[in-house]
């Protein structure tokens, strides 16, 4: 065909999300990425479908793309090991046992499911965890899924709606007049142009504030029900704030088929993929504090990978000032999976300017770009 009504450049989970909304609503899509599907952050992401609230704007896109996870999660195959079993958020102490209780009232108040544990309650619900932790809060609508798969369920979504998939092209530029110049030169026209690439996102759209923070995972033998829930420490929250040091936190998932995913890490100015042993080492005494006899599990691999980072840890949707032909859908960081769904929904319906189910203006480009300001 001659020309594309939208060109996402990004086969990631955000960029599956957006190009299978835009083609359901009969927008004609073509998806490009120099790498396999869902191959780059997606491929290392831990999969966590959760409500945050740093902020009301998180809140919102958070919350929104967990109902529209929820509400597809009947359609899912099993490859996507979609599994609804919510989050425990752990207190070690009183402070920390404070900020569950203020979790808890703010979601009652925006009609969230969550309920508050004592230091029994917790043994009970998961009682491989370590005596003598103050309680928590458990949110029993979050869930996990397994991210590559989800992208390619997504993708599939958008072709069954005629869109094009092409893997394994190098996208060189953003065309100003709409669609991309590939790595050979060739050029492919498209009404607008979605950069949806990720940590590389800056690569396309110049002076655009995204930054790569490492993160290290690993996933364990199978060791079925040694965890039941999302576990995260509210001390997770504190770590998830710096954005300049080095830190980790206790955070693990139970995958469908009984392994364990361990994590989490964050790295700013790391730029090569290679594992930090002294990290990986911090970030599995951290989880054994919480889980004593972790060190009794066999783990089976350790992989690192990078989250695009924003200044104010809300990500850019929409079109970039001063340039209409050309929309961002990036800086998700840590919450690209939850949110990938609510992203796509927005893009859309900013592109056919409907109304939206929740304010668009909080992750406008334009905060982060306001002269506009892209490759030609």
């Amino acid at each position: 065909m001659s020309g594309w009504d939208v060109a996402v450049v990004g086969a990631g989970i955000v960029g599956a999300a957006c190009a299978s909304e835009c083609a359901r609503v009969g927008l004609s899509v073509i998806v490009l990425d120099r790498g396999p599907i869902g191959g780059g952050t997606t491929a290392a992401a831990m999969g966590h479908i959760v409500v945050m609230d740093d902020s009301e704007a998180q809140f919102a896109l958070t919350s929104y793309s967990r109902r529209l996870w929820r509400e597809l999660g009947p359609k899912l195959p099993a490859e996507v090991q979609y599994d609804s079993c919510g989050t425990l958020w752990v207190a070690a102490d009183e402070e920390e046992m404070a900020e569950a209780r203020r979790k808890d009232e703010f979601c009652r108040t925006r009609g969230i499911r969550a309920e508050i544990l004592d230091e029994a309650g917790l043994r009970e619900a998961e009682p491989n965890l370590r005596a003598g932790l103050r309680g928590g809060l458990f949110v029993p609508d979050d869930g996990v899924l397994y991210p590559p798969s989800a992208a390619q369920f997504l993708l599939g979504l958008a072709t069954a709606n005629r869109a094009e998939i092409r893997t394994g092209v190098e996208v060189r530029a953003l065309d100003p007049e709409g669609g991309v110049v590939l790595g050979d030169g060739t050029r492919i026209r498209a009404g607008l142009t979605v950069n949806a690439a990720g940590c590389w996102s800056p690569d396309l759209t110049a002076g655009l504030p995204v930054k790569k923070r490492k993160g290290h995972l690993v996933v364990t033998h199978r060791y079925p029900g040694y965890v039941r829930r999302q576990i995260v420490e509210l001390g997770y929250l504190k770590s998830a704030h710096s954005v300049s040091s080095d830190s980790v936190a206790f955070n693990v998932q139970p995958r469908p088929n009984g392994q364990i995913l361990i994590g989490s890490s964050r790295q700013y100015g790391a730029e090569h993929a290679d594992l930090d042993f002294e990290i990986l080492r911090r970030m599995l005494a951290r989880a054994a504090d919480y889980l004593p006899d972790l060190d009794r599990l066999t783990a089976l691999r350790a992989w690192t990978g990078f989250r695009p980072s924003t200044p104010d840890k809300l990500p850019y949707i929409g079109p970039c000032p001063g340039n209409s032909k050309i929309w961002l859908a990036t800086g998700h960081e840590g919450l690209g999976i939850t949110t990938s769904l609510a992203t796509g929904k927005l893009l859309a319906d900013m592109i056919l300017n409907r109304p939206a189910e929740i304010p668009a203006g909080p992750y406008s480009p334009a905060r982060a770009l306001p002269g506009g300001n892209t490759h030609d």
